[in-house]
């Protein structure tokens, strides 16, 4: 594992959730993999109580089920999680991107080409990880500049697992393929134009697939 350390000014148990929630993004903690409170404390030379805060916190957030007198595990999605979550995407991003186009076109090409970027680069190095993080940012995007705080809300009930079943299930084949990051470019080019019909159907493709290799990576594990 690697190193745990702390470098926010945050309160403890924010800073190990932080650590923690991005460590199960980024597949450190494998997908149903438990988590010890022990093993975590000693980690971050800290007592078991923000350990335990951190943990539920992360349980709110759907990357952690806490089992009472058992322990704690890191999440993994049914078939019909995956089938919800995907379609509860293919309603919000779409209409994301065009609330962002028209309240900050400018900022969000300029992040989507930025992701894109971090995302070709991760490809040419076939970093999964590195992809992983740059395809996150490319959609959330969409949230962070759409203007709509209760559209940004709604995202970040699944934000977290959004971002670790890419950085698990699908950026491994990802970088294998430049398929992924051609749609991420044809998506930049119609949100650039403006094309939301155009959009929405390749962003529903997009989503759509992602779910279906989420569904055949959980059935092999």
């Amino acid at each position: 594992m690697k190193s745990l350390k702390l470098d926010t000014p945050k309160s403890l148990a924010q800073r190990v959730m932080l650590r923690l929630r991005q460590g199960i993004i980024d597949g450190e903690f494998a997908l149903g993999a438990a988590i010890s409170e022990e093993m975590v404390a000693q980690f971050f030379g800290v007592s078991r109580t923000p350990v335990r805060e951190a943990m539920g916190q992360l349980q709110a957030q759907g990357l952690v089920v806490i089992r009472p007198q058992v322990g704690s595990f890191v999440f993994t999605p049914s078939a019909a999680d995956i089938a919800e979550l995907c379609a509860f995407r293919i309603i919000i991003e779409p209409k994301a991107a065009e609330f962002a186009y028209r309240h900050d076109c400018a900022g969000a090409v300029a992040a989507m080409e930025q992701a894109i970027a971090g995302m070709k680069r991760a490809l040419a190095a076939k970093d999964n990880v590195a992809y992983g993080r740059a395809d996150t940012a490319m959609h959330d995007v969409l949230f962070a500049s759409c203007g709509n705080h209760y559209l940004v809300e709604s995202y970040q009930l699944v934000s977290g697992r959004v971002a670790a079943l890419r950085t698990n299930l699908t950026s491994p084949i990802d970088v294998q393929t430049p398929a992924s990051f051609e749609e991420h470019r044809r998506l930049l080019h119609l949100f650039e134009c403006g094309d939301f019909a155009a959009f929405e159907s390749l962003m529903t493709t997009h989503i759509a697939n992602s779910g279906r290799t989420y569904a055949q990576a959980l059935q092999v594990a």
